[in-house]
């Protein structure tokens, strides 16, 4: 047994920073795994030749500003992590291995009056496809990440209430799949899954204050605050869509009047274009019709971007974000949408918030919240697995994004 304190507890501790910092990253140079960990270059330097010795890390020549480097990166056959996310109209999953490569991914469409059973179901069905689809065997899943579109609460795991799948509130998500998966599961909302993806592989990177804003069927917000996920103590911070913009305004599902989502959620913008686009409009078909020049979904989607950007004020001047990213059907607007953003940023915002302020289209498309759940089970998955030796297999080079 290592004695607290003791140079081989140390030494362990040094470790499992080494492959926690490599497993986050997908890969990094020694240098960038120096800075990240705090350790001096000798020690890493020893530290990957025991791990890659040990067959955990694989070492490959790259470079780094225009000098020669060793690229770190977790063996591809050491586990596998799954991302699943539950959205208003599909369900999608994505297999990807520890060195951040994706084997596997597919969505299908969901009924969204579906039982919370049935939904589970179907995910417990696509999951097991795709992992046999891989040819990975099952005892190398080293946990899950799940992605659901409503407040979790942070201690019971429970989902609350929300319009977009009536019939799951109340449900234990995480505890569900676990019973069908028998692997560890980790649950979060879907906003806060498409920050975490866009910010360790998207629009995000490089930025360690950044709100993500997902508009679709409702409105919601990932919220991240010094490179940390910001859920509040009871998991509903983020919730932008029920800023109040107009007392008198419509009435929103929570109850109150005039709240942004009663402006910008699909529900409410679409009946405005039916009388001259017909009832078939979806928000997908609104911004392809805007961007070839159509001046009625031009129009919605400018006013939608106006609303946004009230909120979005709120934000700057609340919590003082370095980064906005819009995420959602609408990112696809463009500067259509994104211009009205910052133009109403600059009206309500403090200046100097909306001066630090850059306001993105989201980069991960609609894969962004499911490559948010894959990123959840790597960053809640142990690495004692991996020290250990119970995960062990051949060396792949990985790359430092999922693809």
């Amino acid at each position: 047994m290592e004695t607290p304190g003791s140079q081989s507890s140390l030494h362990r501790a040094n470790l499992e920073r080494v492959v926690r910092a490599v497993r986050l990253a997908g890969s990094l140079t020694q240098a960038e795994i120096a800075r990240t960990t705090g350790l001096s270059a000798a020690t890493v330097s020893n530290i990957v030749r025991e791990l890659k010795e040990g067959g955990t890390v694989e070492v490959t020549p790259t470079s780094s500003g225009g000098r020669r480097a060793r690229s770190v990166s977790l063996s591809g056959d050491a586990g596998i992590v799954i991302g699943v996310d539950f959205g208003h109209t599909h369900l999608r999953v994505a297999v990807g291995n520890l060195a951040h490569q994706v084997l596997a991914e597919e969505s299908e469409p969901l009924d969204v009056d579906a039982s919370s059973a049935q939904g589970f179901d179907r995910a417990e069905q696509l999951v097991s496809r795709l992992i046999e689809a891989t040819g990975v065997d099952r005892s190398k899943v080293a946990g899950v990440g799940l992605g659901v579109p409503g407040p979790i609460d942070v201690e019971s795991g429970t989902l609350g209430s929300t319009a977009i799948l009536p019939g799951w509130s109340g449900t234990r998500p995480a505890e569900e799949l676990r019973g069908r998966l028998g692997v560890p599961v980790h649950v979060d909302n879907d906003a806060n899954l498409g920050a975490l993806g866009e910010m360790v592989w998207g629009s995000g990177r490089g930025v360690r204050d950044l709100a993500y804003i997902k508009v679709a069927s409702g409105v919601g917000a990932g919220l991240v605050i010094s490179g940390k996920i910001y859920r509040g103590p009871g998991g509903t911070a983020g919730e932008i869509g029920h800023i109040t913009l107009d007392e008198s305004g419509p009435v929103c599902r929570c109850g109150n009047r005039g709240c942004l989502e009663t402006f910008t959620a699909a529900r409410y913008v679409l009946p405005l274009l039916q009388p001259s686009h017909g009832t078939d409009l979806t928000m997908e078909g609104v911004v392809r019709l805007a961007r070839d020049g159509d001046p009625g979904c031009r129009r919605v989607i400018a006013d939608v971007g106006r609303h946004i950007g009230s909120g979005v004020a709120n934000l700057c001047n609340l919590l003082n974000p370095s980064r906005v990213v819009l995420g959602g059907d609408l990112a696809e607007a463009g500067e259509l949408v994104l211009g009205p953003i910052r133009e109403s940023v600059g009206r309500y915002a403090i200046p100097s918030a909306a001066r630090q302020l850059s306001v993105l289209p989201g980069a991960l498309g609609g894969r962004a919240e499911v490559l948010g759940a894959l990123a959840l089970a790597l960053s809640e998955m142990g690495d004692s697995t991996l020290l250990d030796g119970t995960a062990t297999g051949s060396l792949a080079v990985s790359t430092p994004a999922f693809t």
